[in-house]
């Protein structure tokens, strides 16, 4: 067969076509691809290829003409099929390879050659048109494409190959612009074949000398395997596309409930400041009144003592007058008959010590401003409470589970089986000392850890009289003695020394809190560089690191303290985070 001449008996025309193609910068580019990568004909724009791979023949390669169905259910084009079986010394499916004892009646799958006819039709003005390279006057639409025969050939020139014993065995596709590309360019031969090992389409003849001993396979069987993986990296990539799909609903429906949240805070403030303003303005009336009235008494008391002392006045002057006239009196006898009653002082109020109340900040004004203050103190704790409480339902959305990490634990700490309880012993266990154990410190982290978006959890730590919690970065030194604050990586508050709480901060911040804490809840919103604490139980807000820069993981940090003799013996306990209603 090697040997064989090679007879085409559309020589003339081949020959045209080659010259016409090689005028053709686009060919010759073609021809370049085919011969620098061989294996072209499985490569391409693989979103075409797949829009149409279900009407694909894989004899052919190209969208079906006339397709038939094989009792094993598989779809090629009749022509295809026949060749491939007058060929061969037995009837089998080209794809799956299963034998039918005797040569199965085809026939046209009239369903399936609508649709294909249908996408012909769609996507033939995409297409450019192949004309018969035989024709020569007006070249006609070619039918088929011969691989043997290197040429496209209209109906009446691709009779021949349906009765010429010779040319009925020459392989027929669709007719493509780019025949060349499914030729051997050395051989002359159709590539009928796919060296595995070289990763290229091959001829008959390729496979007795350059591929010799090479995997060989049909192009049939390796472009059906090949669909099969493109149908799964199809199935992968559609995958990837709707998990981005449903990230991007997660990420807007996250902006919706920030954007709905904000709002809600930015009502519940205008709320509780309107409300304390109109507390103050309420409480102002009611000074300005306790001070008006204060006036009114004032004048009260004024006009009556006025009043009073016009009237002594008017006694006195009576007496005056009499006195006068007894001065110049000449009847003896009269004046000593009422000189006791004369020389007596008439009855009046002792002045002395009788004023008017006119001081304004007094006692009552006093009472007046104390009592406003307990008013607008109470209201505003009131107000404060409910917004703290709001906020905290708001951030509790944002809850995470949290558990201890064994590898992270200072050799003295006492780990519960599930992660959740910690407290410190007195004797030191045979641990190894990792880079992630701690030596120093009796801490521990949590396993989890964050480098974006919010987070929170909540640890009790009721019965204890020493305790820190927080996070720290990933970095942060375990092996030695640090400073606990934010520029070493830690953003922590516990409860020290003489019962105080305390923040620390750069500088240690002391906090007067009015409650004992009893559950600390923790968050944090990595973006804004927002580190903030609260007490679980009154709802109430314990502390915030603001405006902090986070650029590595941030892990959940628990200290204990040490047990001092069984009197900080209660443990730390991660504690589920039961959201309010």
């Amino acid at each position: 067969m090697r040997n064989r001449p090679f007879i085409n008996p559309y020589k003339g025309s081949k020959h045209r076509r080659k010259k016409m193609a090689e005028s053709s910068s686009p060919a010759k580019d073609r021809r370049r691809r085919s011969r620098e990568e061989p294996h072209s004909l499985f490569s391409g724009d693989s979103s075409s290829f797949l829009s149409e791979e279900q009407l694909l023949c894989l004899i052919c390669l190209d969208v079906f003409t006339d397709p038939v169905t094989t009792p094993c259910g598989h779809n090629f084009c009749k022509s295809c099929l026949t060749q491939c079986w007058e060929k061969s010394q037995h009837c089998h499916c080209p794809l799956c390879k299963e034998k039918f004892t005797k040569k199965p009646e085809l026939k046209i799958n009239t369903t399936l050659r609508e649709v294909a006819d249908l996408f012909k039709k769609k996507s033939g003005s995409d297409k450019p048109q192949v004309l018969c390279d035989a024709c020569t006057g007006e070249k006609l639409k070619a039918l088929k494409s011969c691989l043997d025969c290197s040429a496209s050939l209209c109906k009446t020139h691709l009779e021949l190959h349906n009765y010429v014993p010779k040319l009925k065995k020459h392989k027929l596709i669709n007719p493509v612009e780019n025949l060349e590309d499914y030729i051997c360019q050395k051989h002359e031969r159709p590539l009928e074949l796919f060296c595995r090992d070289d990763q290229t389409c091959v001829c008959q003849f390729c496979t007795e000398g350059d591929h010799k001993n090479h995997n060989t396979v049909p192009i049939e069987k390796e472009s059906g395997e090949r669909k099969t993986q493109l149908g799964k990296t199809q199935t992968d990539v559609q995958q990837m596309i709707q998990d981005r799909l449903k990230k991007i609903q997660e990420i807007k429906h996250s902006v919706e409930l920030s954007k709905r949240s904000t709002e809600k805070e930015k009502a519940d403030s205008v709320e509780v400041f309107t409300a304390l303003i109109r507390s103050i303005e309420r409480s102002q009336a009611e000074l300005l009144e306790v001070m008006e009235e204060k006036q009114r008494a004032a004048e009260r008391q004024a006009e009556g003592l006025i009043k009073e002392l016009e009237q002594e006045i008017t006694v006195l002057k009576r007496r005056d007058t009499e006195l006068e006239q007894l001065s110049h009196t000449e009847e003896h006898l009269h004046l000593l008959q009422i000189y006791s009653s004369v020389c007596s002082p008439p009855h009046t109020k002792n002045w002395t010590e009788i004023s008017i109340n006119t001081d304004l900040s007094g006692d009552t004004v006093r009472t007046a401003l104390y009592q406003l203050q307990q008013i607008l103190n109470e209201k505003l704790d009131d107000k404060l409470k409910e917004a703290v409480s709001t906020e905290l339902k708001r951030i509790q959305q944002y809850a995470v589970d949290v558990t201890l990490d064994p590898d992270t634990a200072h050799p003295k700490l006492i780990l519960s089986a599930d992660g959740k309880q910690v407290t410190h012993g007195d004797e030191r266990q045979k641990l190894t000392d990792t880079p992630q154990r701690f030596n120093c410190y009796v801490c521990v982290l949590g396993k989890q850890s964050f480098s974006s978006g919010r987070f929170y959890y909540e640890v009790q730590v009721r019965g204890k009289t020493k305790w820190d919690l927080g996070v720290v970065r990933e970095n942060i030194n375990r092996k030695g003695w640090i400073t606990w604050k934010p520029q070493n990586g830690l953003w922590t508050v516990g409860l020290g020394k003489k019962n105080q709480y305390e923040a620390n901060a750069d500088l240690c911040v002391p906090l007067p809190l009015r409650e004992k804490v009893e559950t600390v809840g923790v968050f944090v919103d990595y973006e804004e560089g927002l580190v903030s604490f609260y007490d679980v139980k009154s709802r109430s807000h314990i502390y915030s690191f603001t405006g902090q820069s986070f650029t590595q993981k941030l892990y959940p940090f628990f200290c204990p303290s040490l047990n001092e003799g069984g009197k900080n013996s209660a443990p730390l306990i991660i504690s589920p985070v039961l959201k309010t209603e």
